[in-house]
């Protein structure tokens, strides 16, 4: 008789699919996309995708911009108030999917002009843990989709379960 060794990945891959069909069998929604109502609503795409992950959720973030909450731009010209525009619609996604700031893991930033980065990090370190900073990607990009936003920030969340 011969015994066979099953690989680590597969073993992963068995438990994943296993967990995602007890999901399913409790007819719990596994991703709920979602618009935050105090964060400018877009078209074509949610705010949030909300991801059920059993003791914990999961919160991806679409690119924050320096909107408000009816959609108009704040801080035209000013890269500091643009941040705190961004980290403040961030904030809002976030508790409103039952967290603080301290469940953010990871932020992804562009930025239309690189040599802002100080003015961008003394904002964004009054939002977040900086004892225990999420990870971060900063790419510095020619323009964005309006020539008077000059940064957005996609985030993710984990969020432990009560």
């Amino acid at each position: 008789m011969k015994s066979q060794v099953i690989s680590g990945t597969a073993i992963v891959t068995i438990l994943l699919i296993a967990s995602l069909q007890s999901f399913s069998q409790a007819d719990a929604p596994i991703v709920q996309l979602k618009n935050t109502l105090s964060v400018w609503s877009p078209k074509g795409y949610s705010q949030a995708a909300i991801i059920d992950l059993g003791n914990s959720k999961m919160v991806i973030i679409s690119g924050q911009v320096p909107f408000d909450s009816n959609g108009n731009l704040v801080g035209k010209g000013d890269l500091g108030k643009q941040a705190e525009q961004v980290f403040l619609n961030i904030k809002s996604i976030i508790v409103d999917a039952g967290g603080t700031m301290d469940n953010l893991v990871k932020i992804g930033i562009y930025m239309v002009d690189i040599s802002q980065l100080q003015a961008f990090r003394d904002v964004r370190n009054n939002f977040i843990n900086i004892k225990y900073p999420p990870a971060s990607t900063l790419v510095q990009v020619s323009k964005l989709f309006r020539d008077d936003v000059l940064l957005e920030v996609d985030a993710m969340a984990i969020i432990p379960k009560k």
